[in-house]
């Protein structure tokens, strides 16, 4: 672990859920198809009202996935039963951590992003539960917890770390959820959460620039 970029974290607090709901509404997410790209969606999950907090998914470790044993949304490729994008997220969170997520609150969309060495695209909804659900993993998930969103702000959460990743050492920018010994939070699912505060006035254009996956 090497230590947090120059940046002043946060510049202000993450807002209200009435503000999120406000500021999703004005985004325009960018999502036009990259062509060669294999198109998946996650979902972003909050729940709470004064203290937001936000679930995030451990994945099993599998050789065959490329993000084995990383904090992630839930998610996964978009099928061709899926109606779109949202859909796909809605099945695979269903699928993977048993959240029905049909009468949830779609507030809205983050632009799309793309993979920096793997092709693929990635849509990401931000959802408010606000009726209470208890989860259900299956094998593709072996945890799940909810992280206050503030504190997704805390300076001594971010950092740079080294890390492993298709057999080559990296380092990357990541905020430490867990603390030592466990996965910090880096690449795609980073960048999605960076983007959600980017979006809130919380953190500087310039977290947008990172693209580690």
């Amino acid at each position: 672990m090497t230590g947090c970029p120059s940046h002043q974290l946060p510049l202000r607090p993450l807002p209200d859920l009435a503000a999120i709901r406000a500021a999703l509404g004005r985004h325009r997410p960018v999502t036009d198809p990259i062509p060669g790209r294999k198109r998946a969606a996650v979902a972003m999950l909050l729940r709470g009202s004064d203290q937001l907090e936000m679930l995030f998914i451990e994945r099993s470790r599998d050789p065959r996935d490329p993000w084995s044993g990383n904090l992630a949304f839930p998610g996964g490729r978009i099928d061709p039963e899926d109606a779109d994008e949202r859909a796909a997220a809605e099945r695979e969170t269903l699928e993977e951590v048993g959240l029905d997520l049909t009468g949830a609150d779609c507030l809205g969309r983050l632009d799309d992003i793309r993979g920096a060495y793997l092709p693929v695209q990635i849509a990401c909804f931000v959802y408010h539960l606000s009726s209470p659900q208890d989860p259900v993993i299956n094998h593709e998930v072996s945890d799940l917890f909810w992280f206050p969103a503030d504190e997704l702000l805390n300076p001594q959460r971010h950092s740079r770390f080294e890390l492993l990743w298709a057999g080559k050492k990296r380092t990357v920018r990541a905020i430490d959820l867990l603390g030592p010994g466990r996965p910090v939070l880096w690449g795609i699912t980073y960048r999605l959460v960076t983007q959600f505060m980017v979006l809130h006035g919380c953190l500087p254009d310039s977290f947008l620039e990172i693209i580690d996956d």
